[in-house]
């Protein structure tokens, strides 16, 4: 199964794209060899760098980890292809633009017949590539526009089109995925295919740090963050990446992370 990774900052912060871990999972020590991406949020906009070749071997990948890009959220995304050909097109984090900004999205399972699953219909909202995750996306937004015609709508509001979608999307299969609207991020984690190669819950795992401008920097495998002021970050991975007291989310649940902190845990209906 493919692996997730998020990160929300208090202040936008200087990322140092290395991917190190989530490279060995994707293609050392993992089977996710078929595409690798990352969404970096910037002012409203997203800049996506995506590419259908393993990570962990990637001259471009290596390139992208010396820019010093600043964002306060991340979305990443390593591929291992179950639905759809190892091309671009259905390379993940997908973006798409509603309410006058850049809206982002990963996931990790498979949707089985979501495509002609009545209650993920897509009308404004059509995917360009041939994944069951890239539907998921469009028809999740479809039920999202009509909050943001006025502009950002409440992070409640959000929070509960979010969780009624994730509800029934957990019918079709494993559901783990990361979304952020530049505001905030909506991990829900769901099952993933455990060492035993059974599937089941956690899904997704959070963790919540601290640095400062003092320190050498925030070392993470996947992401270095070299603060210039007091930082707070949020992360959200499929697996623990660190010895460190990470929180498994519970089946079905949604972590909320905002400004570099988890604002909000909503348990499964």
């Amino acid at each position: 199964m493919c692996e997730l990774l998020a990160l929300s900052g208090r202040l936008p912060t200087t990322l140092r794209l290395s991917l190190d871990e989530l490279a060995r999972h994707g293609g050392e020590s993992g089977p996710h060899r078929d595409g690798w991406g990352v969404g970096f949020m910037q002012e409203g906009d997203a800049l996506l760098i995506r590419e259908p070749e393993a990570a962990s071997d990637s001259n471009f990948l290596a390139f992208v980890r010396q820019q010093e890009i600043r964002s306060s959220a991340v979305i990443a995304h390593i591929r291992k292809a179950t639905q759809g050909p190892r091309l671009l097109r259905n390379t993940q984090p997908f973006t798409r633009e509603l309410g006058g900004r850049a809206h982002v999205f990963a996931h990790n399972g498979m949707l089985t017949g979501i495509e002609g699953d009545a209650r993920f219909p897509t009308s404004r909202f059509r995917r360009i590539g041939d994944t069951d995750s890239e539907h998921a996306f469009c028809a999740l937004l479809d039920r999202l526009a009509p909050l943001w015609e006025r502009g950002q709508p409440p992070l409640g509001d959000r929070l509960a089109v979010v969780t009624a979608f994730a509800a029934e999307l957990r019918a079709l299969g494993p559901a783990n995925f990361l979304y952020t609207d530049g505001d905030a991020i909506f991990a829900h984690g769901h099952r993933r295919r455990d060492d035993t190669g059974e599937m089941r819950p956690p899904g997704l795992h959070v963790l919540c740090r601290r640095c400062s401008a003092r320190d050498d920097g925030l070392p993470l495998p996947g992401l270095s963050i070299e603060p210039d002021h007091e930082q707070e970050v949020a992360l959200a991975a499929s697996v623990p990446l660190t010895n460190e007291p990470w929180q498994a989310l519970g089946e079905g649940e949604i972590a909320v992370l905002r400004g570099g902190r988890l604002v909000r845990r909503m348990p499964a209906p």
